[in-house]
């Protein structure tokens, strides 16, 4: 399994970094998870392009993580692709019905199908195993694992945008690769989101391997070694910070 990082940014991005988006492939399966703006450019980028995928999976309904949701179905209706699955929390079904309604010359331009998760269920998407957990942030959101089948141990854990805390790190438990959010340096006080000394201390005995930091706020820029650095004091893996454009196998 290969997980590229299409966007690592957040609500204020930069010219480096889009907002929240991640590439899953695994043998010609594709899934894209989260869809914030710039991401379908990204994306327009890879071998695999909007062309190739055809389910999106949401964390949250946050306008950067969804912000090229519509765009997205715009540009596979124009590239002659017949079909988009959409796999969320509840209100994605509400969200996609809101953003027609404006958009209406776009409705039924594509099959369109909408399903709806909550935290606990383990369901396929994209022929993907995939786990949910509910994280702790300013509105309804879900962590995910993600393995190719039942039996794999490449497992991939993605925190979605949620503070540090043992219920989350239990969660990802075994996975080799982790992305979590890690918007701000310790100098910011922040809820809903973690700050490095509280994600080194979460992650301490996690047992995970490597650890992608991710959703960056502008203000990280210049403090990513300090950033790296205070989460291993406390974590015994690798510390990365994810850029966009990296790709990661998952093994």
């Amino acid at each position: 399994m290969e997980v590229t990082f299409l966007g690592t940014g957040s609500a204020m991005p930069t010219g480096d970094r889009m907002q929240t988006g991640l590439l899953l492939t695994h043998d010609d399966r594709t899934l894209l998870v989260d869809c914030g703006s710039g991401v379908l450019h990204r994306l327009a980028s890879t071998d695999v392009g909007y062309e190739g995928v055809s389910t999106v999976l949401l964390t949250h309904l946050h306008l950067d993580h969804v912000a090229d949701l519509l765009p997205l179905l715009k540009a596979r209706w124009l590239a002659g692709e017949e079909h988009l699955e959409v796999v969320g929390p509840v209100g994605t079904k509400e969200l996609l019905d809101g953003l027609l309604s404006v958009h209406d010359y776009l409705d039924g331009r594509v099959d369109l199908q909408v399903r709806e998760i909550v935290a606990g269920e383990s369901v396929t998407v994209a022929g993907f195993d995939v786990e949910s957990h509910e994280t702790r942030h300013s509105m309804d959101c879900l962590a995910y694992r993600f393995a190719p089948d039942a039996d794999s141990d490449a497992v991939f854990g993605f925190s979605g945008d949620s503070e540090a805390f043992a219920g989350l790190t239990n969660f990802v438990e075994g996975c080799h690769v982790v992305a979590h959010d890690c918007s701000f340096p310790d100098s910011v006080d922040v809820d809903g989101h973690p700050t490095p000394s509280e994600l080194g201390a979460a992650f301490a005995d996690s047992g995970v391997d490597h650890l992608y930091l991710t959703h960056l706020y502008p203000h990280t820029e210049g403090n990513h070694e300090e950033m790296c650095a205070t989460i291993a004091d406390g974590f015994a893996g690798e510390v990365h910070v994810a850029r966009d454009g990296l790709r990661v196998s998952v093994l």
